[in-house]
């Protein structure tokens, strides 16, 4: 079974019948998911934003490999592709975005898209932000201050990737809610919603030690969990990390890393908690949808989503499916991002022990590097450092974790062809015959080759 993410300005710019039948031709595609907006192109000047996205500006080297209006990096505009039922968001904080000319001229693509999926046996997915109102496209929109996550000592850290609200926020879980129930009923055929970032995404060493808010807080309070206790132990931990490392801990944990993780075992409430946060962020999203359709979300793989706060085997206890990404140009990115914040106010420490720490924490970085400095996010013809055997044990563990539930080994086609046909195909050959990619804007006929000789 494969599914491929195909965001709508590729369904207006291909057509949706010639798009679907180009794929069709090649592999046998059973799944497809889309988002709920449409869009045009517009000057940096104006306000448009860059496709592909920047990543945090380590991705400005990249370009799209599949052309888009005949262009391989493109400003753009976006606005809903649907009249939004404002009845569903009466009394709400977060409001949706106001349909405009661009709805009324490009809405109907994404219903003749629908329709030619279900014409050719092709599921179809409305794919959406779990936490970052209005929900429609991950690179716009956010959470007030009120409702942003917080850290040990109640800061908001300016050192994030994502926009993601606070997920025990009852104003961002409301809008959530609000807008699946709009979607369900403009759009009654599609066969659920994926939703993205259903948890805390641990791109920086920062936001992996969140939520300490006002709203955390009382949502600890419901569950009997002593809120100021467990803050106090993850502050120090925190602490530990950024101004009192030292190589001998490095040293220490590369000796013995059980011993290290026991020490710090106080603080597997808070993982707990935040677990619990994604758990009901689920439930609620599941029973907006209803039984007769599916929730399908995504998160990060092992070990990271220990620290996002999505359990596996929880989550494959509410919804219908789960997408494990393995994201792999990321990877080097996460681990930079966190070499640079324990690097920041700690003494000077072994830049060769960091990097091997960081490496075999997160089983992410093969050849181990010299140094934290030559950990970088991978040129668009650089092969993704990692270990393929790694990556096809990850999918083994969370499908054994989540039981009768399907894990789609979600795959980047992001790289070099080569390069990304191998990792596909690792992830793939490991899964229980399911490979979903992300994104079609990286699949241009070279890679949709290789992708369909990973099928033959």
């Amino acid at each position: 079974m494969l599914g491929i993410t195909i965001f709508p300005e590729y369904i207006q710019s291909e057509g949706p019948e010639a798009l679907l039948d180009n794929l069709l031709a090649k592999m046998p595609l059973t799944a497809v998911s889309t988002s709920p907006y449409v869009m045009e192109e517009c000057p940096a000047e104006l306000g448009g934003e860059r496709e592909p996205p920047a990543d945090s500006d380590k991705g400005l080297a990249r370009l799209l490999n599949r052309p888009l209006w005949d262009k391989n990096e493109v400003w753009v505009s976006a606005t809903p592709s649907f009249e939004p039922n404002e009845e569903l968001y009466q009394g709400l904080r977060y409001q949706p975005l106001k349909p405009s000319k661009l709805t009324q001229k490009e809405g109907p693509v994404i219903d003749r898209f629908i329709q030619a999926c279900h014409d050719r046996n092709i599921q179809i997915f409305m794919q959406i932000q779990s936490a970052i109102p209005p929900g429609y496209r991950v690179q716009f929109g956010g959470a007030v201050e009120e409702d942003m996550p917080r850290m040990p000592d109640g800061s908001i850290t300016p050192r994030k990737l994502d926009n993601n609200g606070s997920l025990a926020s009852e104003e961002i879980l409301a809008y959530g809610e609000a807008l699946i129930k709009d979607l369900m009923k403009r759009y009654p055929t599609i066969d659920g919603i994926r939703i993205d970032w259903p948890e805390y995404p641990p791109y920086f060493l920062e936001s992996a030690f969140l939520d300490f808010g006002d709203h955390a807080k009382g949502f600890a309070k419901i569950h009997g969990i002593d809120f100021e206790a467990m803050r106090r132990k993850v502050a120090t931990l925190y602490t530990q990390l950024t101004e009192k490392l030292t190589d001998q801990d490095l040293q220490a944990y590369l000796d013995s890393p059980d011993s290290i993780l026991k020490k710090w075992s106080g603080c597997a409430e808070w993982i707990d908690f935040k677990s619990l946060l994604v758990s009901n962020l689920l439930r609620r999203f599941k029973a907006a949808i209803g039984d007769e359709k599916m929730l399908f979300p995504s998160s990060f793989p092992p070990p990271w989503n220990r620290l996002s706060g999505f359990n596996f085997q929880q989550a494959s206890e509410i919804v219908d499916a789960i997408s494990c990404k393995y994201y792999t140009m990321h990877w080097p990115m996460m681990l930079r991002n966190y070499a640079d914040s324990l690097t920041e106010k700690n003494q000077p420490m072994n830049k060769a022990l960091l990097a091997e720490c960081l490496a075999k924490a997160f089983n992410a970085y093969s050849p181990i590097p010299s140094s934290s400095d030559d950990i970088e996010y991978p040129q668009p013809k650089e092969n993704h450092p990692v270990d393929l055997t790694s990556l096809a044990e990850r999918q083994v563990f969370v499908e054994g974790l989540a039981g009768g539930t399907p894990v789609w080994a979600l795959g980047h086609a992001y790289g070099p062809v080569d390069d990304f046909k191998i990792r596909a195909e690792a992830v793939y050959k490991a899964s229980s015959n399911r490979l979903w990619i992300n994104r079609y804007g990286y699949l241009g006929n070279a890679k949709i080759e290789a992708l369909a000789s990973v099928f033959k």
